[in-house]
């Protein structure tokens, strides 16, 4: 997994004890809580919340992430996030989680975002408003029914 060239959004979260497991280092699970902070702020700093983007909320439909280092107790990640690969019902968020101090990239994660009105339960088109905040030529591609977002 490889971060897209694009980030619109950065933040630094300091590392907490919770955040490291008994291995002595940055657990899996606290990449996902990591990832989930800083998914918060970018929303909030667009003027959103995960429960609400010009109407529907977010919803995750999957997760990856792939380890390049260790992070540890103390250090301050910074955390980029890139927006790709619309479809009609939502997008991806890819994460670069790097130590501030030297730079080391730590982890890229990805999640898939689906938008979902919560008082339907049914999923709801991607808000013209948030995806007019991104460049549509170079973000959004088309699902065609029966294909996958590499178009196979």
């Amino acid at each position: 997994m490889e971060f897209p060239g694009k980030s619109v959004f950065s933040t630094e979260i300091p590392l907490r004890i919770s955040d490291i497991n008994y291995g002595g280092h940055l657990g899996h699970d606290s990449i996902l809580s990591l990832t989930h902070e800083a998914r918060v702020r970018f929303f909030y700093s667009l003027g959103f919340t995960e429960l609400e983007v010009d109407g529907p909320g977010i919803i995750l439909s999957d997760v990856a992430m792939v380890y390049r280092s260790e992070g540890f107790y103390g250090d301050v990640v910074v955390i980029d996030i890139a927006v790709c690969d619309f479809t009609k019902y939502g997008c991806d968020l890819v994460y670069r989680v790097g130590n501030k101090e030297t730079g080391k990239e730590i982890a890229t994660a990805k999640t898939g975002i689906v938008f979902m009105s919560y008082a339907e339960r049914t999923v709801a088109p991607v808000p013209e408003k948030f995806k007019s905040l991104f460049e549509p030529d170079e973000y959004f591609i088309e699902i065609q029914p029966g294909t996958t977002s590499n178009g196979k």
